[in-house]
């Protein structure tokens, strides 16, 4: 098949951040077919373009055996929210340009990937002139998810959104959700016919685990990092206002007393806020590491003790799965989960860490000395995720089954 694929935040290949559509789209090329992928130039995380798409707006490269072309995402994508707004709607005309005129040849399918939800504008223009199927993908309910972290508030942004995903999802001919309460919810609330419904959730990738596993010198790279002695807690991730890792500081400072170190890895427009809080209220056990590639990204997480899944208390996250859940998985590493829902029911069922009230610092506080007093937990729940994840959520089983729905088109 010829694939192509609509996706702002598609990784270069030495970017930092969640890579499920880098992984997926080398399990399909690995089989044979041909991948084509519309990116941003912006990262979710970045605040202005790298300095090869300065000045332009679209540029075309080869990764790997996959196609890109880069187009242009405003710079204003992290300057608030009307700034983000349009980070979204540049992308969405400039891949629709992109995809009409600058990518050659017939494709099978278009695959959109969201949010933003509006790229499904694109997406769905793209389908209708090359009269080709579209599948749209759902990783965040949204605009829920942006409505009940307060960051949309305007009731005609609010009512232009819900239709717009309305009308999204009648045009799209299948529609992939990451968790069963996404599934739950289009089904049973938007009213979305089952036979168009797909789940192929958020998975671990075990290619590059397993490889760190058996050579990976844990000792050697602690002394280095300055994490001897220390009970490392990594947090991997978007620094945004869904996030809120002020809860981190809030538990950092109630622990000072103890081992505790706290390493938040990521970039976003909440961190130089994070930064000076820390600064101010003297904090000295909580460490920002700026974005690294994911195969660093995976010794971080194998030199710790645990990792963090941190999200706001809103009820729309207790419908989602964290990405770098899985990544803590395929590491043996127990989980600090601070997200109720099918995520908190996730942990429970893998057996594989412990779930802690989102924003609830005494309950980090006595969770965490639990696991200070009690340290041969850590092996024996990390290796129950571990296998959990081996036998539910391995990224080339779910990639192989995703495509199989796909050809079925």
């Amino acid at each position: 098949m010829r694939i192509l694929l609509l996706h702002q935040y598609f990784l270069e290949e030495d970017d930092a951040g969640g890579s499920r559509w880098n992984e997926m789209t080398k399990t399909w090329t690995d089989q044979g077919h041909e991948l084509t992928v519309i990116a941003g130039m912006m990262h979710y995380g970045g605040h202005e373009k790298r300095p090869e798409y300065k000045g332009k707006y679209f540029v075309k490269k080869q990764q790997g055996k996959v196609l890109i072309h880069r187009t242009h995402v405003s710079e204003s994508y992290n300057n608030g929210f009307l700034g983000r707004l349009w980070g979204y709607f540049s992308f969405m005309f400039s891949s629709l340009w992109a995809g009409l005129f600058k990518v050659k040849g017939k494709f099978d399918v278009v695959v959109v990937t969201s949010p933003p939800l509006f790229v499904g504008g694109s997406g769905y223009l793209i389908s209708l002139f090359k009269n080709i199927p579209m599948v749209f993908e759902i990783r965040d309910l949204w605009p829920e998810s942006a409505i009940d972290t307060g960051v949309l508030k305007n009731k005609w942004v609010i009512k232009m959104a819900f239709a717009f995903e309305k009308f999204i999802y009648k045009k799209a001919t299948l529609i992939n959700v990451l968790t069963p309460a996404f599934y739950k919810t289009l089904h049973e609330v938007k009213n979305v016919p089952e036979n168009k419904l797909l789940m192929i959730p958020n998975a671990a990738d075990f290619s590059l685990s397993e490889e760190l596993l058996q050579n990976f010198d844990r000792l050697s790279f602690r002394k280095e990092h300055d994490l001897e002695d220390r009970f490392v807690i990594t947090y991997v991730g978007a620094h945004g206002v869904a996030n809120h890792l002020e809860q981190i500081l809030d538990a950092g400072k109630v622990l000072e007393d103890t081992k505790v170190l706290f390493l938040l890895i990521g970039q976003g427009m909440e961190k130089e806020r994070l930064k000076q809080l820390a600064l101010n209220k003297k904090i000295e056990n909580v460490r920002f590491v700026d974005p690294v590639p994911k195969k660093e990204v995976f010794k971080y997480i194998l030199a710790s003790e645990m990792g963090a899944s941190v999200l706001k208390r809103v009820d729309t996250f207790k419908t989602v799965y964290s990405n770098k859940t899985f990544d803590y998985f395929s590491c043996k590493v127990p989980i600090l989960m601070a997200i109720d829902g099918v995520s908190r029911e996730l942990i429970d069922a893998a057996k594989a860490g412990t779930y802690v009230e989102p924003e609830n610092t005494n309950e980090y506080n006595r969770i965490i000395r639990e696991y200070l007093s009690n340290p041969q937990r850590l092996e024996e729940e990390g290796k129950n995720g571990y296998l959990y994840a081996k036998q539910n959520f391995d990224r080339n089983v779910l990639a192989k089954r995703y495509l199989s729905s796909i050809e079925k088109l």
